[in-house]
């Protein structure tokens, strides 16, 4: 396996790095704290290529691979950017890869174009209060009238709801007692996000704050007739093309978020000296980064394995659920370390470490938990029997 970028990606991620020079340690630091979407960082990666880069250039993207994708999203982590700069872009990146695969011609020229441009924000919405991973248990409905349907439920964690004028939402259409599986009465739709009908509050959380994850009621919502995604009660099957490259870019990004607190961690390590030398010259401390350096290029290893197995065609589930296992597990031991590295420093604000750690947490969490991928490879991968 050939693990060298090629001449274009090397440049592409120069581009980005650049691009992300500007935004330093105090934006982010001060938009993570007050709240507040990055949204002249936003501008600056349409201008530089990112968001649209893997929308087709009929729709006006740039037809970029999934590995290019990974590339784009670690370098934005590991500029300082961490998990804030990423959640800025993710969603309008690959947010509405379903609408590609199964939308029609109609629902791709309304909404694709937008997204890639940068004109308007997407948001992404299967969770509810009472349905995590047990997908079947939504009860969010999408009520059949004359002309479409009207979207009543709840949904929560949805990332970019303040700033998104659309989002993709997977409801009800047939009660679960009247289909084989409950899954089977799901359907996927694209919804223009009017106030009139939706309420969105803030979820209050530990981290990553500059981008607001976020609780929607919708109250009737008006639903056009061509803005189902595939086929009525298949809506979640049209989901699971995203799962995997998805998984791909979000262990990206988490060893994007290790490189720089271990980045950040070695050069205090080298210039702090206690008892007249600098403490990186200590086993102590140099063993745990050199432990977590190599747990970020083992991972690595890993995602470039499943992007390009993906952008081959071929099967990469295990591939692509081991990367962003071990990515997640590595970025946080990362940045753990980091604030380790720090003592008491890590924990102020100034060094940067602890808000890459409030992030890194969030990465062996979503979108899927280390046990539901464990849950997977046992079952899949070793054939033992369902656990759940």
């Amino acid at each position: 396996m050939d693990f060298e970028m090629t001449q274009d990606q090397r440049d592409f991620v120069d581009a980005i790095h650049k691009a992300c020079r500007p935004y330093g340690d105090d934006y982010w630091t001060k938009h993570d704290r007050d709240h507040v979407f990055p949204q002249d960082f936003f501008e600056s990666m349409v201008e530089v290529g990112v968001v649209g880069m893997l929308a087709s250039p009929e729709h006006g993207g740039g037809g970029a691979t999934i590995e290019d994708a990974a590339l784009a999203l670690k370098a934005i982590a590991e500029s300082g950017a961490g998990v804030n700069g990423c959640s800025t872009v993710h969603l309008s990146m690959f947010g509405f890869h379903p609408v590609v695969v199964h939308g029609s011609e109609e629902l791709k020229s309304k909404y694709l174009p937008r997204v890639t441009s940068g004109e308007i924000h997407v948001s992404f919405s299967v969770t509810e209060p009472d349905a995590g991973s047990d997908t079947g248990r939504i009860t969010t409905r999408a009520i059949p009238t004359d002309d479409g349907w009207r979207l009543r439920g709840r949904k929560v964690w949805m990332t970019k709801a303040l700033q998104s004028s659309a989002a993709l939402v997977l409801a009800r259409t047939s009660p679960a007692d009247e289909v084989k599986r409950p899954i089977d009465g799901l359907s996927l739709f694209v919804v223009d996000l009017d106030p009139d009908y939706v309420d969105i509050k803030v979820i209050d959380k530990m981290g990553r704050n500059a981008v607001a994850s976020c609780e929607v009621v919708f109250d009737d919502l008006p639903i056009p007739r061509e803005n189902l995604v595939g086929d009525l009660g298949r809506g979640f099957y049209a989901i699971l093309d995203g799962l995997n490259p998805e998984r791909i870019l979000v262990a990206s990004e988490a060893i994007g978020v290790g490189a720089a607190a271990l980045a950040r961690a070695s050069q205090y390590a080298t210039e702090r000296v206690v008892f007249g030398r600098p403490i990186g010259q200590n086993q102590g401390i140099q063993h745990p980064l050199a432990d977590a350096y190599m747990q970020l290029l083992g991972a690595s290893a890993v995602v470039q394995k499943a992007a390009r197995l993906y952008d081959s065609g071929q099967p990469c589930a295990a591939e692509a659920n081991t990367a962003k296992f071990l990515a997640g597990r590595a970025g946080f031991f990362a940045c753990d370390r980091a604030i380790q590295t720090h003592g008491g420093f890590g924990y102020a604000t100034e060094y940067q470490v602890e808000r890459l750690f409030r992030e890194s947490r969030l990465m062996r969490i979503a979108p899927v938990s280390e046990e539901q991928i464990m849950n997977y490879m046992a079952e899949h991968q070793l054939k033992l029997p369902r656990s759940y």
